[in-house]
């Protein structure tokens, strides 16, 4: 069970930092916006403007070669990655609901979906059961708080959170 929740948590981690690293790299190139701009009828975007298509793509991509390289399949690796990324894409949502800027700080709703869904989803495959799932999750909101923390010293990250 060690072993899987940590596969698992790294493959999490994987999925959910590609995206920033791909924003790194490619600056402001094809950053279109998932949400393409759009706003339902309460004036506010559906998802926001640092919710796109590139980081999306980033994960789905690099998250299932990791797994591979892990000794999964790539479609293990693909479905983590797609997990989290709903995941983020509905704490964004969520955020957009509650008037809060793309971004911004929301401790939990911005760590536990995106960890929670594919740990729930694919806790099988790495024979895990519910406690160990949500002592993966908790790593993982300690994990993301310091290493968003680390990624903004280091220019990475445009906030601390």
């Amino acid at each position: 069970m060690i072993p899987g929740l940590f596969h698992l948590l790294l493959l999490i981690i994987i999925a959910n930092g590609m995206p920033i690293l791909i924003r790194v790299v490619l600056k402001d190139r094809f950053n279109t916006a998932v949400d393409f701009g759009q706003k339902l009828p309460d004036g506010r975007d559906i998802l926001g403007s640092s919710k796109t298509w590139r980081g999306i793509l980033s994960a789905v991509t690099i998250t299932p070669v990791a797994a591979w390289l892990l000794g999964y399949s790539l479609e293990t690796g693909f479905w983590i990655a797609v997990y989290a990324v709903l995941g983020d894409l509905f704490s964004s949502f969520l955020k957009r609901r509650l008037a809060m800027e793309p971004s911004s700080m929301a401790f939990i709703l911005d760590q536990v979906p995106e960890s929670l869904l594919p740990g729930l989803m694919m806790m099988s495959v790495f024979g895990l059961d519910l406690q160990a799932v949500s002592v993966m999750v908790l790593i993982f909101i300690i994990i993301e708080l310091l290493l968003s923390h680390i990624l903004y010293k280091w220019g990475i990250r445009k906030r601390p959170y």
